[in-house]
């Protein structure tokens, strides 16, 4: 991977992620599951754990979804490590993918109080008799998250910041798009799945929109105000 000048930040990540993904395959195979431990749960679920946070980041639900993120990774991910330098890369990286869970987690946290009227529930004598509401509750108590999405969505809004007018090819289309066009309307899908909730969809739309959100945040918060002029380009 050195020949190919991949940023060390960037490049241990890609390793670590390739690392968690052949483990839980291997576990799979003799009919253990990796994902009880590493992804991760509700706060109030009884399967959560401490380490969660940060395991769940490198852990993925399938090649696709493994793949896709990896690429992006290497892809964006490289020439905001140039720019930033490995510190403040790292750091970036894993603070959007903290916000993430964050949304996610108050968006979860919402659902359970409309439904039990307390974000945190003794589960053992908890009681409801409403099958949606009972099902909606056992998908987030016993449902896991996994995968970097949200610290790539912070990556991905970060380089449509600081790199609005660079030309991305968009599988399907057939012309070059500029970031500040395409990562907004890629945005505003995730906000509408997000809110339809359409039945069958897994995916943590809110998590990709809370890595978003932070990573907006940040590159904002990070601007050099002496390099103003230059600051975008």
């Amino acid at each position: 991977m050195n020949n190919i000048n991949i940023p060390p930040v960037v490049k241990n990540l890609l390793i670590i992620n390739g690392i968690f993904f052949f483990a839980s395959w291997i576990f799979t195979q003799q009919g253990k599951h990796l994902e009880e431990y590493l992804a991760v749960f509700y706060f109030d679920s009884p399967f959560f754990r401490i380490w969660q946070p940060i395991t769940y980041m490198f852990m993925h639900a399938g090649f696709a979804h493994i793949f896709f993120n990896m690429f992006a990774l290497f892809m964006f991910g490289g020439v905001l490590e140039q720019r930033w330098g490995a510190k403040k890369f790292i750091n970036f990286y894993l603070i959007t993918g903290l916000g993430a869970l964050a949304l996610q987690w108050a968006v979860q946290a919402f659902e359970v109080y409309q439904i039990t009227g307390a974000v945190v529930n003794d589960l053992s004598t908890l009681r409801v008799n409403n099958l949606e509401h009972l099902n909606t509750l056992r998908s987030i108590y016993n449902g896991p998250m996994v995968g970097a999405s949200g610290a790539i969505f912070g990556l991905l809004v970060a380089f449509g910041m600081l790199y609005p007018n660079v030309e991305l090819m968009i599988m399907f289309i057939p012309v070059p798009i500029k970031a500040k066009y395409i990562i907004p309307v890629y945005i505003v899908i995730e906000l509408f799945l997000g809110v339809a909730r359409f039945s069958g969809d897994s995916v943590a739309h809110f998590a990709h929109l809370g890595g978003a959100l932070i990573g907006f945040i940040l590159v904002k918060l990070w601007k050099d105000k002496n390099r103003f002029y230059d600051y975008y380009e």
